[in-house]
């Protein structure tokens, strides 16, 4: 990567007339922010369908589109939704995304919606499935578990169906077929609608940086469409399951409860599983951030049925069988390693030696000279964060420092409460040596705790946090932009913006939503 800057905020986040972040305006707008302050890069949190707690890595397919994401606006310009409908779906501007009212009537939205496509319509989603053959078993997976009303395949009914049985799939495919059209239409609008945005975005020279959870849901359409790849017994159950031991996160560990890896059976088919995995994220992002990227090496397993992470032990890794697969594969991206949580020297020698950047946070950084996370003992390969979506802000961050921390603080930034710390940091990461430096929305704006994205090791509560409409103002862009080019991050100190009037991937929309 060459010298550079981002800023991270999930396409939840992003403001809407409708109570969540879509792929509409305000995501086009948010990119010509990240233009005009500056920005190489719009760091996002996985995309695909979530369940339960919402949480975007807890997903229903490491492949999909988030149905929700799907922006209403376009559909109407389609003439899929009526003005009436799009009014009913206004949300009030809040600060917390409302994900049980979403789930009650977005999906009836769009179910409405798919009842008014046109054939042409119908076909060109059928010609997506047939381009990406992770969409016939995501499909049936999705119909099948609504026919069941959400139970998880390794509780639904059927056992043939439950196993995945190639005569029972043809079966339900057949007795499920509007059902499988209305997923598949659902994942063709996602795509469509996703890949309208990236090339805006790539053209005006900001590129997207995705995360790759290192695991999947057990109750997920992989999972069960390819239970051999999983340590899983023969009524679908994992023996094991991931997690990591206690940490500066959480005292108790965490207790994901993610299947685990064969990695036996992966290695043994050249990592396919992952290659797919992989090619699939490379249609949605330009930078792959492979999450815990210390599982490569080696992870914590813990006891199914164990009630905390603490009983749990670590296990080798693929390692560098893997890493070289994929860094091999996909010549067209550039991957960062989140080398977070407990590490050690092998660890460090895997990162290294696959050649990824590792990630420096500097809300980890104050206890003392030696911290690996302080800028000055940096190298020019790793990515600088304030704090990732684990973290707090930055005043957030400060104000529940300890008292030890708070005086290093002092010493190191001469900062002596959290305004002064929140505007030393994104210098001191804007100025370190490190190829890319990277900050949440939340810092630049100045927000604090009340604007935290994520606590890990608390399922609730979580991924609510929404920018506020008009906040992104033209003052804000122009002071990121000169703090960016005062430290070489981008070549201009003003921006001048190109006529857009031509573009092609832009929609022309007006103040009230509507396409001109």
């Amino acid at each position: 990567m060459k010298r550079s800057s981002g800023i991270l905020t999930p396409v939840f986040s992003l403001p809407s007339d409708y109570g969540i972040g879509s792929l509409g305006k305000n995501a086009y707008e948010f990119v010509d922010f990240l233009k005009a302050a500056g920005q190489r890069w719009w760091q996002i949190l996985p995309v695909g369908p979530t369940v339960a707690n919402d949480s975007p890595y807890t997903s229903l397919s490491t492949f999909a589109g988030n149905p929700l994401f799907i922006d209403l606006d376009k559909l109407s310009e389609e003439g899929l939704l009526m003005p009436s409908e799009l009014k009913d779906a206004q949300v009030p501007q809040s600060d917390e995304i409302d994900y049980a009212n979403l789930h009650e009537t977005r999906l009836t939205l769009l179910r409405k919606a798919f009842s008014r496509i046109t054939p042409e319509t119908a076909q060109a989603a059928r010609a997506f499935r047939s381009r990406h053959p992770w969409v016939r078993d995501y499909t049936l997976y999705q119909a099948v578990k609504d026919y069941y009303n959400g139970l998880p395949w390794y509780e639904w009914p059927d056992e043939a169906i439950r196993r995945h049985d190639p005569n029972a799939v043809e079966k339900w495919h057949s007795d499920l077929e509007k059902e499988v059209a209305y997923h598949t239409w659902e994942q063709y609008c996602f795509f469509k609608q996703w890949h309208e945005l990236k090339k805006y975005a790539n053209e005006i020279g900001v590129g997207i940086i995705g995360d790759l959870p290192i695991y999947v849901s057990l109750d997920s359409s992989d999972v069960w469409s390819e239970r051999n790849q999983f340590l899983l017994d023969s009524k679908g159950k994992p023996a094991k399951v991931a997690g990591v031991p206690p940490d500066y996160f959480s005292e108790d560990g965490q207790l994901w409860g993610n299947p685990l890896y064969n990695w036996e059976v992966m290695r043994n088919d050249g990592f396919g599983w992952w290659i797919r995995r992989v090619e699939g994220a490379s249609a949605l992002f330009d930078v792959i951030r492979i999450d815990h990227f210390r599982a490569m090496e080696s992870y914590w397993a813990i006891p199914a049925n164990a009630t905390s992470a603490k009983t749990g032990q670590w296990e080798k890794g693929p390692g560098m069988d893997l890493l070289r697969v994929l860094t091999s594969w996909f010549h067209q991206l550039d991957y960062i390693a989140e080398d977070l949580g407990i590490l050690t020297d092998a660890v460090h020698e895997l990162r290294d030696a696959s050649g990824l950047p590792g990630m420096k946070v500097l809300e980890f950084a104050f206890s003392g000279p030696d911290n690996a996370y302080l800028p000055h003992n940096y190298i020019k390969n790793c990515v600088c964060y304030t704090g990732t979506h684990d973290n707090d802000t930055i005043k957030g961050w400060y104000n529940g420092a300890r008292k030890d921390e708070k005086a290093f603080v002092k010493l190191y930034l001469g900062a002596e409460d959290a305004e002064s710390a929140r505007i030393a940091l994104l210098r001191w990461g804007q100025g370190s040596i490190a190829n890319l430096f990277v900050a949440q929305i939340q810092d630049y704006l100045g927000l604090g705790s009340e604007a935290r994205i994520n606590i890990p090791g608390i399922a609730e509560g979580n991924w609510k946090w929404r920018l506020k409409s008009g906040c992104l103002t033209d003052k804000l862009a122009k002071e990121i932009r000169e703090l960016t080019w005062t430290y070489g991050r981008c070549d201009a100190k003003v921006y001048e913006p190109k006529d857009q009037s031509k573009s092609k991937s832009k929609p022309k929309i007006d103040k009230t939503g509507v396409k001109k």
